[in-house]
């Protein structure tokens, strides 16, 4: 009899353990609202390198744009949507005082760091490895966005959308998380690496 009080109370708590953790699973489950990120990590011990990993796929992004050299103002905000056709709209509104009826260049950057007069964000975002050019004609970069025309005042504004870039996404596309550069000069869309542009006058980081 003690035997069998034994074996039905063991039996109980095996079924309330089971409940528990099916329970905590279906719970873990409703509140993961983001799909799972394969981070794509191959095994340590056959050689093969470790690859990059997607990021979860957001609507919106921007940069806020400020001067690199204190006694260069420079100053704007760069936001990007996701569309419903799978596309992302860039807006850019620029403000440079001292280069007012000029073009100034404005690229994306393969680092997101502002540092060092913007020579820590490194060269133009190229992940297909192509030839600096302008936009949307024969060979360019993907962060080669192009000059923006300013008035009398110095404001400027550019307004773009490519099936290019994605917010989040693969590292070939996504646009997170780098520097977006405002350089001094015109993009002549054909020195290289980066169009004979000139300093880097302003920085934003897109996030």
């Amino acid at each position: 009899m003690k035997m069998f009080i034994n074996s039905r109370s063991l039996l109980q708590s095996l079924a309330i353990i089971s409940a528990t953790a099916f329970l905590f699973s279906c719970d873990g489950s409703q509140n993961n609202t983001e799909p799972a990120v394969d981070s794509l990590i191959t095994n340590p011990d056959s050689g093969m390198a470790k690859a990059e990993a997607a990021v979860p796929l957001v609507q919106h992004a921007e940069a806020t744009i400020a001067n690199t050299y204190p006694d260069t103002a420079v100053s704007g905000t760069v936001k990007f949507d996701a569309t419903d056709g799978g596309k992302v709209k860039m807006v850019l509104e620029l403000t440079v005082p001292s280069k007012a009826g000029k073009n100034v260049a404005v690229h994306i950057h393969d680092h997101g760091d502002c540092g060092d007069s913007g020579m820590a964000s490194h060269g133009h975002w190229n992940p297909t490895n192509a030839q600096h050019g302008k936009w949307g004609t024969g060979s360019f970069h993907l962060g080669d966005i192009g000059n923006v025309k300013l008035d009398s005042k110095g404001k400027g504004s550019l307004t773009m959308e490519t099936d290019l870039w994605s917010l989040g996404g693969t590292p070939d596309k996504n646009i997170i998380g780098h520097a977006i550069i405002v350089h001094g000069g015109e993009d002549d869309y054909k020195s290289q690496p980066a169009g004979n542009a000139g300093a880097r006058i302003g920085c934003g980081i897109i996030q």
